[in-house]
């Protein structure tokens, strides 16, 4: 339906995830800019909203410096149909529920689709209740992508059957932030998800460190990581460009 696929062509994928407006938007725009020149093949853009029930305090704290600056879901558009200008690789946005709901979910695709936003993510977006948003996604091109957890069970092949531009495969039960050690068998959900569907799967929650990359693109097609860019961002803040390229090098090098 979308490009997500292409993000997938050229071996395995590094997906990187940004909060929007965490610091500024301009810095917003300097890191995806530097994460695409140094191999992100498919970029998570964070919609901020006050209660983000799947993150962690990392996350959490990028959410609310977006929202204390003044973010708002139609800046970010703007700033994405900005950003089309010379970002090539494939975009989606992770928000949840409400912010959709809230701006209009019709219009929130329309503008997706206008602005080339290729898929998004709504973790807290049960996959029996998905039909309230997959019509006004298919109506405008834009992949809903589903999330499979530890505790999916036997629904990991009846969500496979429907998903759509990727499968985000979630790593750890909890929150999204850094883990030390991800103890999930990766590769029985990657099974049953091959079994199941052609769509491509990457691994997401707790990955921070190239060892820890290699490891999951071992068994999915692409590795997701967030808490450990975010984390750079508090740090560095209005130049955290910079740092963040070169941690995308080395992770992107680490799948190959």
């Amino acid at each position: 339906m979308s490009n997500i696929a292409s993000a997938f062509r050229n071996g395995k994928a590094f997906i990187p995830f940004i909060t929007c407006g965490d610091p500024d938007l301009e810095t917003t725009g300097r890191l995806v800019r530097e994460m695409a020149a140094n191999g992100a093949d498919l970029i998570e853009l964070g919609i901020p909203f006050s209660d983000p029930t799947a993150e962690g305090p990392v996350i959490q704290a990028a959410n609310i410096r977006a929202l204390s600056g003044g973010i708002t879901t139609d800046k970010i558009f703007d700033f994405v149909a900005e950003l089309r200008r010379d970002v090539k690789i494939p975009l989606v946005f992770m928000t949840y529920a409400n912010v959709v709901f809230s701006y209009d979910a019709e219009r929130f695709m329309a503008r997706c689709c206008e602005t080339g936003v290729s898929g998004v993510i709504l973790p807290d977006l049960p996959f029996e209740e998905k039909d309230e948003f997959s019509a006004v996604c298919r109506q405008y091109g834009v992949d809903l992508i589903s999330l499979i957890a530890p505790t999916s069970a036997d629904r990991i092949a009846m969500i496979a059957k429907e998903a759509e531009g990727f499968i985000y495969i979630v790593s750890s039960l909890g929150v999204t932030g850094v883990r030390s050690q991800i103890t999930t068998d990766i590769s029985s959900i990657v099974k049953v998800i091959r079994e199941n569907t052609n769509v491509p799967c990457a691994v997401g929650f707790g990955i921070s460190n190239p060892e820890q990359a290699a490891k999951m693109s071992q068994y999915a097609d692409g590795v997701i990581v967030g808490s450990a860019i975010v984390k750079q961002i508090a740090e560095y803040g209005r130049d955290a460009a910079a740092p963040v390229g070169e941690f995308t090098a080395k992770m992107k090098e680490a799948i190959k």
